[in-house]
């Protein structure tokens, strides 16, 4: 009985979050989205090559990490760990004004859920992303 109750549970659950995907604007625009977005493409910038270089990944869950520190010199690091950290508060801000903006702030888990698979899907080859079962190089 536990069982097959989970698996309700389970299922119920999944078919909740693609409804919340289906019916999520992603796409939806603010002006403190429209900031944040303008602040991840400037940054873009400083990210770009040390994706190249396997130094940062971007994780399951929609964000970045340094992946292998070892690949930047030891003087850049803690600048990489504040660009770092600064493009995954910007990501976790965005995240939550988007379900905000779509009226619905408990989708901020769905809605960050989606943008993990987006950034993924579209991550360039030879970048290193990361899945289940750990990091890959796309």
């Amino acid at each position: 009985m536990k069982k097959m109750l989970f698996s309700l549970l389970l299922i119920g659950a999944m078919f909740a979050s693609q409804m919340v995907v289906a019916a999520a604007d992603l796409e939806v625009n603010t002006p403190a989205i429209s900031a944040i977005k303008g602040s991840m493409q400037s940054r873009h910038a400083q990210l770009a090559p040390h994706y190249a270089s396997g130094a940062v990944g971007l994780t399951k869950d929609g964000m970045v990490a340094v992946r292998d520190a070892n690949a930047v010199p030891l003087k850049d690091r803690a600048s990489l760990n504040g660009v770092v950290a600064a493009e995954n508060a910007d990501r976790a801000k965005l995240y939550k004004e988007i379900a905000t903006a779509n009226g619905h702030p408990e989708w901020q888990a769905e809605i960050q859920s989606t943008f993990a698979t987006r950034w993924i899907d579209k991550a360039q080859g030879g970048w290193w992303v990361q899945d289940a079962s750990g990091w890959t190089k796309k």
